[in-house]
C-alpha cells in the first residue's frame, strides 16, 4: 500500500463505471496530470449499489450513499487513494477518516428539460408524461404544473434519451451538468429556472474524497480546489444536514457566492407538490455552514 503523507509517483483514482462518472474522473485525472506531471494517476472502476438496482426509484431503495459506499470502502482499505463524486450523491455525514478534500469549479447547477417535440416546460400539453428519478424534481414540476404526469425514469443518459425518443415520455428532466460534460448540451430544450426547479444540493459540483490524514493527496489536490464552489456546496449541504433530509424528502437548495457574502435559496416540499416552502437567507463565507 502507498504510504500516506509521503511523496508518491503513482495514485489510484476510484470511480463508478457509468459513462458520466468515468468522463468526470478522466477530467480530474487530466487536471492532476497537468498539475503534477511526475505523478501517474490510474482509474479504477467500482460498481456501487445504485448502479446495480435500476428498476426501483431511488427513494424506495433506502439507505444513504447508494452511489459512494463501495468507493468509500475502497478508500478506507487503501485500495484507492482518492475518488471523484458528483456532490449531489454524497451523504452529509462521511465515514470516519474520510473527507472531501477538493471541490473544483462547479458546472451549471440547473435542471434541464429535453422534450420530444422541442416544447418548453410551460408549453407541454396537459397530461404530458415527464420522466425523472427524483422526488425533488417531481414535487417542483407538479407544483408548477399539477396537470402533468410524472413517471419514474432511471438508467444512464443513453438509456433515458432512448426512452424519450421511443415515445415513452413527452419530456425528461436531467441535470444540465451531466449533459454538458458529455457534450450533449445540444439535446437540451430548456434550462429550467430555479423558480420552476431549484437544483439538488451540490448539483453540478464534483467533490474529490480522500483519507483525511493523507497529506500527499491534500497537496496534490490543492491546485484544483475552487474556493467559491466549495463554499457554495458546503452551504447547501449544511441546510440538508439541518433538515436531516435524504432522497425520500424533496429538498432543494442553491447557494451563490458574491465577494464575502453567501446567498442561499432553499425549499422543502410534499411529494405531490401541493405544499412547498421556499426561503432565502444570507451569510458570510467565513462561516458558510452556519
Amino acid at each position: 500500500m502507498l504510504k500516506v503523507g509521503h511523496e508518491r509517483s503513482a495514485v489510484v483514482l476510484g470511480t463508478r463505471g457509468s459513462k458520466l462518472a468515468v468522463q468526470q474522473s478522466e477530467w480530474v485525472q487530466g487536471q492532476l496530470l497537468a498539475l503534477a506531471p511526475h505523478v501517474t494517476v490510474t482509474l479504477r472502476r467500482i460498481q456501487t449499489a445504485g448502479d446495480k438496482i435500476l428498476d426501483v426509484p431511488l427513494a424506495q431503495i433506502g439507505g444513504k450513499g447508494l452511489f459512494v459506499k463501495e468507493i468509500e470502502e475502497a478508500l478506507l482499505s487503501g485500495e484507492i487513494d482518492l475518488a471523484a463524486h458528483s456532490m449531489k450523491d454524497v451523504p452529509t455525514e462521511l465515514p470516519e477518516g474520510l473527507a472531501i478534500l477538493c471541490v473544483p469549479l462547479r458546472e451549471d447547477p440547473r435542471d434541464a428539460l429535453i422534450s420530444r417535440d422541442r416544447e418548453s416546460f410551460m408549453d407541454l400539453p396537459r397530461g404530458a408524461r415527464i420522466g425523472t428519478s427524483s422526488l425533488r424534481r417531481q414535487s417542483q414540476l407538479l407544483h408548477a404544473r399539477p396537470d402533468l404526469t410524472i413517471a419514474m425514469l432511471r438508467g444512464n443518459l443513453d438509456t433515458r434519451l432512448k426512452k424519450l425518443r421511443e415515445g415513452q415520455f413527452g419530456a425528461i428532466v436531467l441535470a444540465a451538468a451531466g449533459l454538458r460534460r458529455l457534450g450533449w448540451a445540444h439535446e437540451i430544450t430548456e434550462y429550467l429556472t430555479p423558480q420552476i426547479s431549484l437544483p439538488a444540493i451540490g448539483q453540478g459540483a464534483l467533490g474529490i474524497e480522500g483519507r483525511r490524514d493523507d497529506l500527499f493527496i491534500r497537496s496534490l489536490l490543492s491546485g484544483l480546489d475552487h474556493a467559491p464552489s466549495r463554499t457554495a456546496v458546503l452551504t447547501e449541504r449544511a441546510l440538508l444536514h439541518r433538515l436531516q433530509g435524504g432522497c425520500q424528502v424533496p429538498i432543494a437548495a442553491h447557494a451563490t457566492v458574491v465577494g464575502t457574502g453567501v446567498r442561499l435559496e432553499g425549499l422543502i416540499s410534499s411529494v405531490d407538490g401541493k405544499e412547498l416552502i421556499r426561503d432565502v437567507v444570507e451569510g458570510t463565507i467565513e462561516d458558510p455552514e452556519s
